[in-house]
This record gives structure tokens, C-alpha cells and sequence, in this order.
């Protein structure tokens, strides 16, 4: 089943055709790394919805990368360039390590994160507690760079706490920048350290977009980035008025469609025919041969697609379908036949209401009211 809003299917092969590396406009567009979200599954679906679009990994630690667990933190798609990979850790030498095995691995850019507030982290002395300390920030960008060639950048909060001022976060971007780190992305709401969840640290601190439209003007030559909040592709346009580069995080998780027109609105590229139907079934693809090259079973990817008909007729049923643990026995693409099947109903049902409401509203037009089915039943009798 179509879905009428959509052109024609055409082969998934197409749809997950990669552009060339990104050159230096590459941060215009880019999906936010999500702990437990951006996984290699939801890259491959996100880059068949867009072929600009940056993509993040999960935050690796650098712990993480030094015990040994290379290939499991860092397998990727050929099809998913841009990608980036997000580091978390402090100690330069760690960090270099790390960066030098996601330029083994193919990355285009290496990302350290100082901007996450969860305990956890902070316990390792890493996220968004660095932002108080921008010299050792400094000194790890600079041993990364020191050990690749591609680019080596930081995302980060425009505060920590209570400290709401423009020149801390100036102070940390400028010592940062000096180090050779050219591309920032902020989060702009401060993170609080203590008493909110992460959860809680993306909703409560409010959100200051003019502190990161002020870096930009005071650093002409950054590339920055905002993220936090935004939602919408007009959003997306009143941000680019001022910045290099928005980055869309849940927003693009729940309703991963919205990067279907990111190319050619902010790219420039011509109107692509993509349709729901097809990216489901290249997914479907991805499913067969991830079980075969990795073990990895369907459900663990299909989390990802939830979002995919949001909006749509028929699109509770369909999610349904594929998050049923009864279900999780069964091939893949027997799933997608029980998913199409249940669209196919939905579809079908929607058609008789509309069918039954034309009916009803030509015979109120032509003067004879609508019939009730109680009271012709009853006059039957």
C-alpha cells in the first residue's frame, strides 16, 4: 500500500546512495548524537531520507575504545558519510587514541562531547562538566588534531549551572578555538549539573538562541551551530539567518520524515521521489543482511522506524506490528507483510467512511436528509 501523499516507489539501492565526503558547508544540516537513539541502525535509515544531512554517532567513551571494543562501537554503513563520531573523555592522550581509530574506521569528523550533564558522565570527568575547564579541553582538541587529519570539533551547552553569562561561554569557545578546533556546535541552555535528570536538562534550562547568534558574530571565521528546540524547517531557516548550521535532535528521531526535505530546501539539490513505502522496505533489506553479517535482529532496528508514518492513517496499527514481541520469532519481511496488510486494512476502512460521508453530504445537498440506520431497521420491522 501507497501512501497518496508520496511519488512513486523506486529501488532502495537508490535511496541509499551516498553523496561525496562533506567539504566545509557540511554542519548546515545534522542530527544530533542520542545516547541509546543514533545507533548505526538509525543512520542508515536517517541517510536514506537525506543525503546532505550530518550524522552522529552515540558518545563513545574513550574508555570504551582503549578495552578493546573497537568494532563494536564503531562499525558503520559506507552509505552513512557524513558521519561523525562523538568522543567523551578528558585525558588528551585517551582522546587521541580514540580519534585515531575513527579516522581508521572512515569518520569525516571527530566530535568531543562537553555538553552532556548526566552523573555518569561527570564521573568520569567528562560532557559538560569540561566547560569549567576550557585549558583542558584546549589540550585535548590539540592532541586530536595532533593525531588525524579530518576535522576535530565540540559540542557543547552555552552554560553550566547557574553561570547565565555571554563571556563565560565566549571564554570557553575562544580558549577552544585557539587550540585549532574550528567548528562548534551549542546546545543553547545551560546544563545544571546537580538536581535535573538529562532528561530534565533538555526541557528545563530555557532556551537562549541569541548567545550562539552572538558567537557567530563574534567569531566570524567558527563555524557554529545551534542546537536545542527546534523543530520545524521554518525554525531551521530563522537559525540560518544567523548561524552556520542547525542540528535537530528527537525532533528527528520522532519524525525522521522531516529530513525528506532538507536537501533540496536547504541544500539546493533537486526534488528526490522518495515514498514511506520504499524506505520501509530498504530497511527490511538492512534487517535480512544485518542478521547475516552481525547477529542482529530485526526488532533491534525496527525501533528505529516507529516514527516513520507518522501522522498517517493506519500508522498506530502499523507501529504495532513492528514493536509485537510476539512477533519477534518471525523473518522480517514476514513482519512487513503483516505491516502492509494491517495499512492495506486501514486504508480500506478509511475509504468507507469517506465513501459513506460523500453519501451523506450529497443527499443532505439534494434537499433529503441523511438516512438513519435505526429508524429504517425499525420501520423494517
Amino acid at each position: 500500500m501507497s501512501d497518496h501523499a508520496d511519488p512513486p516507489i523506486f529501488l532502495s539501492t537508490e535511496l541509499a546512495s551516498p553523496i561525496a565526503k562533506p567539504d566545509g558547508a557540511g554542519w548546515r544540516l545534522s542530527v544530533a548524537p542520542m545516547l541509546d537513539w543514533s545507533d548505526k541502525h538509525c543512520r542508515y535509515l536517517h541517510r536514506l531520507l537525506s543525503r546532505r544531512t550530518r550524522l552522529y554517532t552515540e558518545m563513545v567513551t574513550t574508555g570504551a575504545l582503549l578495552h578493546g571494543a573497537a568494532r563494536r562501537h564503531l562499525r558503520f554503513d559506507e552509505t552513512e558519510h557524513p558521519v561523525a563520531l562523538q568522543l567523551g573523555g578528558s585525558e588528551p592522550a585517551d582522546l587521541a587514541h580514540g580519534a585515531r581509530l575513527g579516522e581508521q574506521w572512515g569518520y569525516d569528523e571527530i566530535n568531543l562531547n562537553c555538553g552532556c550533564p548526566s552523573e555518569r558522565v561527570q564521573r568520569g570527568a567528562f560532557g559538560a562538566c569540561l566547560m569549567a575547564e576550557p585549558n583542558t579541553v584546549a589540550d585535548g582538541v590539540k592532541a586530536m588534531r595532533d593525531a588525524v587529519s579530518i576535522p576535530v570539533t565540540v559540542k557543547h551547552r552555552i552554560g553550566i549551572d547557574r553561570e547565565e553569562s555571554y563571556g563565560f561561554v565566549r571564554d570557553f569557545v575562544g580558549t577552544v578555538a585557539q587550540a585549532g578546533c574550528e567548528v562548534f556546535i551549542v546546545h543553547a541552555r545551560n546544563a545544571w549539573l546537580q538536581g535535573l535528570s538529562p532528561k530534565e536538562n533538555r526541557e528545563v534550562p530555557p532556551l537562549r538562541y541569541e548567545l550562539v547568534h552572538q558567537l557567530k558574530r563574534e567569531f566570524p571565521q567558527l563555524t557554529i551551530v545551534v542546537n536545542g528546540g527546534i523543530t520545524t524547517n521554518a525554525e531551521i531557516a530563522q537559525h540560518l539567518a544567523h548561524v552556520d548550521g542547525a542540528m535537530l535532535g528527537r525532533e528527528a528521531y520522532h519524525h525522521p520524515w522531516l529530513l525528506t526535505s532538507w536537501d533540496e530546501a536547504f541544500y539546493g539539490d533537486a526534488p528526490r521521489s522518495v515514498c514511506r513505502d520504499a524506505v520501509e522496505l530498504a530497511m527490511v533489506d538492512y534487517m535480512e543482511r544485518e542478521a547475516v553479517e552481525d547477529g542482529t535482529p530485526w526488532y533491534a532496528i525496527a525501533r528505529h522506524m516507529l516514527g516513520l508514518r507518522h501522522g498517517l492513517r493506519g500508522a498506530r496499527r502499523w507501529r504495532q506490528v513492528w514493536s509485537d514481541h510476539r512477533l519477534k520469532p518471525l523473518p522480517p519481511r514476514e513482519v512487513w507483510r503483516i505491516a502492509q496488510q494491517v495499512l492495506a486494512e486501514e486504508k480500506a476502512k478509511g475509504d468507507e467512511l469517506e465513501q459513506a460521508a460523500a453519501e451523506r453530504l450529497l443527499q443532505t445537498e439534494g434537499g433529503m436528509p441523511a438516512p438513519v440506520r435505526g429508524v429504517a431497521t425499525e420501520a423494517a420491522r
